[in-house]
C-alpha cells in the first residue's frame, strides 16, 4: 500500500509550513464571521461588494427555488437549460459588451472549457508566468503547445509570438493576478495579439463587478473592445452567488456550446442561482457608491501599512498582499493576528513563487473604515 508514502508527502509539507488545512465558518460570509466558535474580523474573502449574504439576493434565490425548484436536473445541452440560465446570459453578454456569453459552473470549469474548446495539439497557447493554476491546467488538457512568458513581460511575450508561425495563436491572462493584486497590460497585450493574430483570453474573476464603468469589469476600466477578446469572468467573487461566464463572440460561443467538454458533459447549475444572479447584476450596476467606498478603504490600508517591515506589494486592487517571504514567518505573522480576532490567510508556494509567502489581505465594501484601522493597529502591534 502506498498511504505511507502519501504520510510521508503531508508530513514533508508540514515541516516546510506548506501543509494546507481547512476551518468551517458557523456564520455567512461576511466581515465579522464565527469559525470554531470564535468570532473573527476577517480580510480573506473574495466577496468584494458584500453581497454573499445581501437581503436582495437571499430573496431572489428563495423566489427562484420556489418557482424553478433546487437542481437543475441534466446538462445544458440535454434538459437542464432554464429560461433564467437564458435571460442570464443574455444580461451578462449585454453587461461587458459582448454578442453572447454561456455559463459555466465555475471558474475552473469556464478556463478548462475555452482553451480545450479552441486550441489543441497543433497550435500554441502563450501565459503570464503569474497566471490561475485553472489556467494552467487548461493548457495541458488542450494539448496545445505551451509558452509562459515572465510576469507582465511584453518584449518577452512577443519575442515568444514572433518564432510561431503556423497553427493558432492563444494568449491567456488573469486580468487582475489573484495572489498579487495587480492589473494585466491589458491593451498592449491585445495590441500584440493583434499584430500577431491570436486569441486573447482574458479572466477578470477579480475585475467583474469592481472594475470599470458600473462594475463592468476589467476590459472597461482599460477602454478595451475587440472581437480578438474572450473575457471569463466569475460569479462567487464580487456577485456574491456562484458560477462563472465566458463572453465573447457568437461563434465562439457556439464553439464552445458544442466542444467544451466542461460545459458539454456536466449538470447544469441550478436555475435558481441564475435568478439570484440577475438580481445581483442589478446591484453591480447600481453599486457604485459601494466601489468607490471600498477605494476608500484601499487607499487608508496602504497608507496605514506603509511603514511596516513587511511591504505591501503594487496593488490599486481590493487584493493587498503583504509580502513576508518565509513560510513559517507568514503563518506566525497569520496566527498572530487570530489570536486577536482578525483572519487573515497566510498564502505560501507552490500557489505563489518560493520564497514569497505573504499575508493576502482582501477588502470589501462591507468593511468598515474602523474594521481597516483596526488590522492596521494588530499588524503594528505584531511589528514590534
Amino acid at each position: 500500500m502506498t498511504f505511507a508514502a502519501l504520510q510521508g508527502d503531508l508530513d514533508e509539507r508540514a515541516a516546510e509550513g506548506l501543509l494546507r488545512q481547512r476551518r468551517t465558518l458557523q456564520t455567512p460570509q461576511s466581515p465579522h464571521i464565527i469559525v470554531d466558535g470564535k468570532p473573527y474580523l476577517a480580510f480573506s474573502s473574495n466577496d468584494y461588494l458584500g453581497l454573499a449574504n445581501h437581503p436582495q439576493l437571499i430573496q431572489a434565490l428563495q423566489q427562484g427555488a420556489a418557482t424553478w425548484g433546487v437542481g437543475a436536473g441534466a446538462a445544458h445541452l440535454v434538459n437542464g437549460h432554464f429560461t433564467p440560465h437564458h435571460e442570464l446570459e443574455q444580461s451578462l453578454a449585454a453587461f461587458v459588451g459582448k454578442p453572447a456569453a454561456l455559463l459555466f459552473s465555475t471558474g475552473f470549469m469556464a478556463n478548462l472549457g475555452v482553451v480545450q474548446a479552441l486550441v489543441g495539439k497543433d497550435d500554441t497557447v502563450y501565459a503570464d508566468k503569474l497566471n490561475h493554476a485553472s489556467l494552467n491546467d487548461a493548457m495541458l488538457l488542450s494539448r496545445a503547445s505551451m509558452q509562459r512568458y515572465r510576469h507582465g513581460d511584453m518584449s518577452h511575450l512577443e519575442s515568444l509570438l514572433a518564432k510561431q508561425h503556423g497553427g493558432r495563436k492563444l494568449v491567456v491572462t488573469d486580468a487582475v493576478f489573484s495572489m498579487d493584486g495587480d492589473i494585466a497590460p491589458l491593451p498592449e497585450l491585445l495590441a500584440l495579439c493583434e499584430k500577431h493574430d491570436a486569441w486573447l483570453l482574458v479572466d477578470d474573476a477579480h475585475g467583474f463587478g469592481v472594475l470599470g464603468q458600473q462594475g463592468r469589469g476589467s476590459l472597461s476600466h482599460s477602454g478595451l473592445d475587440s472581437p480578438r477578446i474572450i473575457l471569463m469572468g466569475t460569479l462567487g467573487k464580487a456577485a456574491g452567488v456562484s458560477g462563472a461566464f465566458v463572453a465573447a463572440e457568437q461563434v465562439v460561443v457556439d464553439s464552445l456550446v458544442n466542444n467544451a467538454h466542461s460545459y458539454v458533459y456536466t449538470t447544469a447549475s441550478p436555475p435558481a442561482l441564475a435568478v439570484a444572479l440577475l438580481e445581483s447584476l442589478t446591484l453591480i450596476e447600481q453599486g457604485d457608491a459601494m466601489r468607490a467606498h471600498l477605494q476608500r478603504l484601499i487607499a487608508k490600508l496602504r497608507a496605514g501599512l506603509s511603514d511596516l517591515p513587511w511591504q505591501l506589494m503594487p496593488s490599486d486592487t481590493a487584493i493587498q498582499p503583504l509580502l513576508v517571504g518565509d513560510n513559517k514567518q507568514a503563518l506566525t505573522l497569520s496566527e498572530g493576528l487570530r489570536a486577536r480576532g482578525i483572519w487573515v490567510a497566510a498564502i505560501r508556494p507552490p500557489t505563489v513563487p518560493q520564497r514569497t509567502a505573504r499575508l493576502r489581505i482582501t477588502l470589501s465594501a462591507a468593511h468598515t473604515e474602523s474594521d481597516v484601522q483596526r488590522l492596521i493597529e494588530a499588524l503594528h502591534a505584531l511589528a514590534c
